[in-house]
């Protein structure tokens, strides 16, 4: 998915002669925050946009024009060319108390443009890349100098974007400021100079502030609410005054006395209580022996110098009695009662996702009947933590319990290698890794422990898994897919089981043919390859990239995302978005998917046209909810206007609502909305860790083992070296804490290095290898790539290859030149390594998540290397794209690609056993698995290659008839087979084509491919 695509503010140091902090008493003279006399950018003022291009280039030059200025005066210029978006920023190094002060101010020099410039203030949050932002505007119809001035009382919350772990308040409290923004204008170039930033005037006296306990009280009829309001100073001292609060139940659509006991009266609150006070009144509800929808019942609270909430505090009576709410009745008849009771608003509002930190109060829940809400990438509460996750979806789901309907909130986020959005979950390998286990049950307990995580923190939604058919290693998204080869993702498609049966939906994304776009097609900022153009026939559309969604529809999945690419069938190329072919006619036709289509990103924008066309071909083509995510209501508005215009059929409209509640219904949402917080503690527990840590080692791929270097003794004296043998966030990648994920110890963990040296006895760490090597017997370079998501990982964008850094190649020259050395690859797809003549071990780790000790368990022997390359390792990038059946096929390592290090007699002895306790071909085929010990080396490994061979054969064609044989068994007979081929280093083609057969459940042909490729 396409997350956060604004910039995440970066918090850096702030030059001190720059900066006056505020003090508790302010004059009504000018506090000057910037005012850029130095000699270049100040440290902590600097640029930002989509892409290079857009980012403005800041100077500082001479001002002596500016009105007031003295002849030495300097200013920031700005010269930009901004596509999408692009502006510069002022971060404090430190926050800032601006509440003393009436507004905010500064000087720009402008061209009479006419164009509107949106600048914002940086309000609380743990920094500035984590504040809440409120925005103000001016029009640039001046030529030449002039000041805006705007209290901070006309600012707004902005309602487009706000970042990831941000407060969501909606108050701009003044307290804790982190800087500033100034967003110049899309579409459009031009010269602006800025100058002399500042606050200015007196703040009038600032009123305590009255809150309640909860935003929603809902309560069933002859119940009652307890309302508590508490009083909170601005400065947080006593009340230096008795104050005394009036509080009444107002006019909402539940009837005084008939649906409940109007109440009204006063709190006092006495000088010197303490500020956050608090003192309660009760409303009770009555019964009036109807079946009815919800009624409200509006609180209203004043005080002489108080300010009441934001929004009023409302008591909800909850709707009863009627059908739909009836857990007894077929899911079929709640969702027809349902429907047939609503009104075209609320069908829209069920087809409407926003992100959470769009929202612009929490109550728009309520005011557009919103049917879901998300998180993007890094979109977090303020507080990173599991419980504050669960409080924040139950805040939002208390809010839908106003709506008429109460109809529940299904709440999503892109868990795609765990819980990634939470700092302490446990994190598994990327799917690259996941589908170098090649053991779909693991795949299906990752989902499993993923689903656990997720539903524990309220959330019953995750967009994964990521189906993708991945064919050019130069792709950003490279690392979401299990590998190029459709039979192989449609193996792992278990991990739909994991998640949904454990009462999670999942989504099957991005449908289709995401991995299959043209390098070069992408139309989407500097991207090269993402959200491109995939150029392919019907036939082969459906045998490579539309296989696993055939598989995740077969498995039941709950939601599909389509992609943001286009399919050009020949005839040019059609957005997903708007693919109604495939997406109504094959996938919600011929293919027989129940579930609902949510869109991507914003992506709808993406179709040609103007918005109400977007809106009007994306629903037509068989869209049933759509990601805003900022711009619900506009979103909203128009889709209305569509269908009353009769461009958009009410029955397309009731059809997207109909699958939406339905599996609303099916989790349970209306009857337990709220998160079941019983499996909280066990986010990130020891238990999930250890199903990570063995996913981990699994997805180790052994490339290259010369003398059988590996495993290490753990006797041994270790070098260990290079970028990414110490670092968590790298190992993780991207999607990790934050959309692109970041280096660093961004969330708990255990590093390859902290592994290592947990095993071994001795070791020596040097990052760069510039410690003396001398001393030691064998060298461990961990080398690889740091994070990236989406097309920011596109190679050819920014300068990206897929060569290793100077700093890694230097440190396996060094290292293995020394010693004998084990080089680790920590990437999401393959790279070019350079000359391997002088290493002996060589190792594909991918991305394996937060437990490093996977890494080390097969390194030292714990457990054997039995991992199996999901991609083709090329040569060269000038082969690339190169997969499994291209005609041409001369890989540096074929997909299937791994050395083992467990016995291959020990492997088969007990696939022997499992298949003697199954049906009659599994039993005559571990009969056949009986080779005599004559037919093995004294190591377990095969000594006669034709009797070996020709028992493997007969033993897959017996179990291509079993119905008992485990996936699992039938991979470990094959794998016997490969190694045998392996071993003679021959006919590359056929060893990839055998482990596509394998895939597809074609064992006999896999193993006669093996043969054939031995011999």
């Amino acid at each position: 998915m396409f997350r956060a695509r604004r910039p995440l503010w970066v918090a850096l140091s702030l030059v001190a002669a720059l900066i006056v902090a505020p003090q508790a008493a302010a004059a009504a003279d000018p506090l000057t925050i910037t005012d850029f006399e130095s000699g270049g950018v100040p440290s902590g003022v600097y640029a930002w946009g989509n892409d290079a291009a857009s980012t403005p280039t800041l100077t500082i030059e001479p001002g002596p024009g500016r009105p007031g200025a003295p002849a030495t005066n300097r200013v920031l210029k700005s010269v930009y060319t901004v596509s999408q978006w692009g502006g510069w920023s002022h971060d404090l190094a430190a926050t800032q108390d601006w509440s003393p002060y009436e507004g905010f101010a500064f000087w720009v020099n402008g061209a009479a443009s006419g164009q509107k410039i949106f600048f914002e203030v940086k309000d609380g949050g743990g920094g500035a890349g984590a504040a809440e932002l409120f925005e103000s505007s001016f029009t640039d119809d001046t030529a030449g100098w002039r000041q805006v001035k705007v209290p901070f009382g006309s600012f707004t919350r902005r309602a487009d974007y706000q970042p990831g772990g941000a407060p969501s308040d909606g108050e701009l409290d003044l307290v804790a400021m982190w800087g500033y923004s100034m967003r110049l204008p899309a579409s459009s170039q031009g010269t602006l100079e800025w100058d002399q930033v500042e606050l200015y005037g007196t703040a009038p006296p600032r009123p305590v502030r009255l809150s309640t306990d909860r935003p929603v009280y809902p309560v069933n009829e002859k119940g009652e609410a307890k309302v508590n309001v508490t009083v909170t100073t601005a400065d947080g001292r006593p009340l230096p005054a008795d104050l005394t609060v009036t509080y009444r139940t107002g006019t909402g659509t539940a009837t005084p006395g008939g649906d409940y006991t109007p109440v009204e009266g006063t709190l006092t609150f006495p000088a010197g209580r303490a500020s956050g006070a608090a003192k309660a009144f009760t409303v009770k509800t009555l019964k009036d022996g109807q079946d009815e929808v919800a009624e409200t019942i509006p609180i209203e609270l004043s005080g002489t110098g108080t300010r009441p909430p934001a929004e009023a505090p409302v008591v909800v009576i909850n709707a009863h009695g009627l059908p739909y709410l009836n857990p007894r009745k077929p899911i079929k008849e709640r969702v027809a009662d349902l429907i047939g009771r609503m009104t075209p608003d609320e069908k829209i509002g069920q087809m409407t996702q926003a992100e959470r930190g769009a929202l612009g109060k929490q109550s728009d829940i309520a005011t557009y009947v919103l049917g879901s809400l998300l998180s993007g990438g890094g979109s977090t509460p303020s507080s990173n933590t599991p419980r504050a996750w669960a409080d924040m979806i139950d805040a939002f789901q208390l809010q839908a319990q106003r709506t008429r309907l109460q109809v529940p909130l299904i709440y999503g986020v892109d868990a795609v290698h765990g819980h990634n959005n939470v700092v302490g979950a446990t994190i598994f390998p990327h799917n690259v890794g996941l589908g170098a286990t090649r053991d779909p049950d693991l795949v299906e307990r990752a989902g499993e422990i993923t689903a656990r995580e997720v539903k524990a923190t309220g959330i019953p939604w995750d967009f994964a898994p990521c189906l993708c058919v991945s064919r050019d290693d130069r792709w950003g998204r490279a690392y979401e897919s299990f590998g190029e080869d459709p039979a192989l993702v449609s193996r792992m498609a278990t991990v739909i089981d994991g998640l949904q049966d454990n009462g999670v939906l999942a989504t099957a994304k991005h449908y289709v043919g995401d991995g299959g776009t043209a390098y070069g097609s992408s139309t989407s900022g500097d991207y090269t390859i993402d959200q491109g153009v995939t150029k392919v026939g019907r036939q082969e559309l459906e045998a490579v990239h539309l296989a696993p969604f055939v598989e995740a529809v077969k498995r039941g999945v709950a939601t599909v995302m389509p992609s943001f690419s286009s399919v050009d069938f020949g005839d040019g190329p059609l957005k997903m978005h708007a693919h109604k072919e495939l997406i109504t006619d094959v996938l919600k036709g011929r293919l027989g998917f129940k579930g609902f289509v949510i869109s991507d990103w914003q992506a709808i924008d993406q179709i040609p046209g103007d918005y109400p066309s977007d809106v009007r071909t994306s629903v037509n083509a068989g869209l049933d909810m759509i990601m805003v995510p900022y711009a619900y209501p506009v979103f909203e508005s128009t889709l209305k206007a569509e269908v009353e215009a009769g461009r958009v059929p009410v029955s397309r409209v009731d059809d997207a609502v109909a699958r939406i509640l339905t599996q609303k219904f099916r989790l349970g949402l209306f009857e337990h909305p709220y998160a079941d917080r019983s499996g909280i503690d066990d986010v990130g527990s020891a238990a999930h860790r250890a199903v990570a840590r063995t996913a981990a080692a699994r997805s180790q791929v052994l490339l290259k083992n010369d003398g059988g270097l590996l495993p290490l003794r753990r006797d041994a004296r270790i070098y260990v070296a290079g970028s990414n043998a110490d670092d968590i966030g790298n190992q993780a990648g991207g999607w990790t804490i934050s959309w692109q994920g970041s280096s660093g110890p961004i969330t708990p963990g255990t590093t390859i290095l902290s592994a290592i040296r947990s095993r071994a006895s001795s070791v020596t760490y040097s990052r760069d290898a510039s410690a003396e090597p001398a001393g030691h017997d064998v060298g461990v370079v961990v080398v690889g790539e740091t994070p990236y998501a989406e097309g920011q990982g596109d190679v050819g964008r920014a300068g990206r290859t897929l060569e290793l850094s100077a700093a890694d190649r230097a440190a396996i020259d060094k290292v293995c030149g020394a010693m004998k050395c084990a080089v680790l690859v920590v990437s999401g797809r393959p790279l070019q390594l350079g000359d391997l003549s002088g290493v002996e071990a060589v190792v594909a780790s991918w991305l394996p998540g937060t437990e490093g000790a996977g890494v080390a368990d097969p390194l030292f022997g714990a457990v054997p290397y039995t991992g199996r390359l999901p991609f083709t390792w090329f040569r060269s990038v000038a082969q690339l794209p190169i997969n499994v059946g291209d005609a041409a096929y001369d890989p540096l390592w074929p997909y299937g690609w791994g050395l083992r290090t467990d016995r291959a007699r020990d492997r088969l002895k007990a696939a022997r056993d499992r298949l003697a306790s199954g049906d009659g071909f599994s039993k005559a085929a571990s009969l056949v698995l009986a080779l005599p010990a004559r037919a093995w080396n004294a190591d377990g490994s095969v000594r006669d290659a034709r009797a070996v061979l020709g028992a493997l054969g007969t033993a897959a064609t017996l179990l291509e008839r079993s119905k008992t044989d485990a996936y699992t068994v039938d991979d470990a007979v094959v794998s016997v087979a490969r190694d045998v081929a392996q071993g003679a280093g021959r006919r590359p083609d056929l060893q990839a084509a055998a482990d596509h057969e394998l895939a597809a459940g074609n064992l006999r042909k896999a193993v006669d491919l093996l043969a054939q490729a031995a011999r």
